[in-house]
């Protein structure tokens, strides 16, 4: 048994020193720390968590942010999608391929071109008239999710309320007030 574990063991260890490494050139991965890219100095991906990303030059691959937010001002070559967070398109700002956003805000100035699909699920979508879209333009406002959770959440307070009432008739209901002398 012993034996074998040892052989198991080596087998893992010789498969992990051939395993390639990752090559993340010219790749911005941050978490808590904004992402700024400049004109002189463009990143291939930008990925943020809990921070925002600032584009003024040049993304030459995907933009993904989790709680925070993308301010394009340049241009994105591929895919930007963000949770939690708004996005900001300047006038003549353009994204190559799909935007993406999961309850947040796109706001896309004058002459903006999004290459392929728009997405905007549960949040704000405010775009000027000039702004091009190649493929489909999809926008589900935040009051889909929102106004029924809301509803739901009131149902279960009056429930809980109610009930609690309820259970505090039955424990009174055996006291008498007053009390005898």
């Amino acid at each position: 048994m012993k034996q074998r574990m040892l052989a198991v063991g080596l087998l893992g260890a010789a498969l992990a020193l051939c395993g390639t490494p990752a090559h993340a050139d010219r790749d911005a991965v941050q978490f808590g720390n904004n992402i700024h890219v400049t004109a002189d100095s463009p990143v291939h991906d930008a990925v943020c968590f809990f921070c925002s990303v600032h584009v003024e030059g040049k993304v030459t691959g995907d933009i993904v942010v989790f709680f925070g937010s993308i301010h394009i001002a340049g241009d994105a070559q591929h895919d930007v999608v963000n949770f939690f967070g708004d996005v900001t398109a300047e006038n003549g700002s353009s994204i190559d391929d799909d935007l993406v956003s999961f309850f947040g805000g796109v706001r896309l100035g004058e002459n903006v071109s999004v290459g392929k699909d728009l997405v905007a699920m549960f949040g704000t979508l405010h775009a000027a008239d000039s702004v091009s879209v190649g493929g489909d333009r999809v926008e589900w406002p935040g009051w889909i999710i929102w106004g029924p959770l809301l509803v739901f959440l009131v149902v279960i307070i009056v429930v809980v309320r109610e009930f609690r009432a309820y259970r505090r008739r039955l424990v009174l209901r055996g006291y008498q007030f007053p009390p005898k002398p």
